[in-house]
C-alpha cells in the first residue's frame, strides 16, 4: 500500500500555507539574481514545486537547485507542526495496519517531513518506507519513481500494491509503476481533476474505506 502524503494523509501546509511559501520561494529565487530564470506563470504559482521545476528545467543538477530544493525541505519541516491529519485517516492506517498489510510513503513532499509528520501522529511504525524528493526534480510523480522503490523495498509485486493519492501526477505515477489506484478528493474540484485524469475509483471520505475495513456489527 502506497500512501501520498499530502491529502490523503494530511494537509500539510494547513498552518503555513502552499502559496506563502511558494512566494517566499520566488523572493529567494530573485535575491540570489535569477528571478529571470521564471516564467511569470511560475512567479504566480500557488505550489512552491512550480518555480522549483522551472529553475530546474533551466539549470538542471546546478547548485541553485540543490540549494533551492534544501530550501523547501526547511520550509516543510516548520509545516510539520501546524499540519491537520486528513479526517479518518489516523484510524485507517492503524486499522489497516494490522491486517498485513505492508506500508510505504511516497511523495513529492521531502522525506525528512513525511518521517517528522507521521512521528508526530505516533504513526512511524506503520511506514517503515518512506520515499519523497530528491535533488533530481525529474524523478518526481508523475515519474513512478519512488513507487518503484517503495516496491522494491517492500519485496512487493507491482500488481498486488495499492495507491492512494489526490492529484492526477499520483495516478499518472501509479499507471507507470503498473499498481492499482484509489483517489481521495476532500471537494468537488479535486474529484472532477482526478476523474478527468481517468481515475476510476474516487473517495470524497477516508471514512469509505475505513467502514469497509472496519464493518459495523
Amino acid at each position: 500500500m502506497l500512501w501520498d502524503l499530502d491529502g490523503p494523509i494530511c494537509r500539510l501546509f494547513a498552518g503555513y500555507p502552499a502559496h506563502q511559501i511558494a512566494g517566499q520561494l520566488v523572493e529567494e529565487i530573485d535575491q540570489l539574481g535569477m528571478g529571470g530564470l521564471l516564467t511569470e506563470q511560475e512567479r504566480s504559482g500557488n505550489d512552491p514545486h512550480d518555480a522549483l521545476r522551472g529553475v530546474h528545467e533551466r539549470r538542471p543538477g546546478s547548485d541553485l537547485v540543490l540549494e533551492l530544493e534544501e530550501w523547501l525541505t526547511r520550509r516543510e519541516l516548520q509545516a510539520v507542526p501546524k499540519a491537520m491529519p486528513t479526517p479518518h485517516a489516523d484510524p485507517l492506517i492503524r486499522t489497516w495496519s494490522t491486517l498485513d498489510v505492508r506500508f510505504a510513503i511516497t511523495t513529492n513532499n521531502a522525506a525528512l517531513a513525511a518521517v517528522a509528520y507521521v512521528e508526530s501522529r505516533g504513526l512511524a511504525d506503520c511506514f517503515p518506507h518512506v520515499y519523497g524528493r530528491t535533488p533530481n526534480l525529474d524523478l518526481m510523480k508523475p515519474s513512478p519513481h519512488c513507487l518503484e522503490e517503495a516496491i522494491k523495498a517492500m519485496g512487493a509485486a507491482p500488481s498486488a500494491t495499492l495507491m492512494i493519492g489526490d492529484a492526477a501526477t499520483d495516478l499518472v505515477a501509479a499507471q507507470r509503476a503498473g499498481v492499482s489506484f484509489l483517489g481521495y478528493a476532500r471537494n468537488a474540484d479535486k474529484e472532477r481533476i482526478l476523474r478527468d485524469a481517468g481515475a476510476d475509483v474516487v473517495v470524497g471520505s477516508l471514512k469509505q474505506v475505513l467502514d469497509v475495513l472496519r464493518p459495523v456489527g
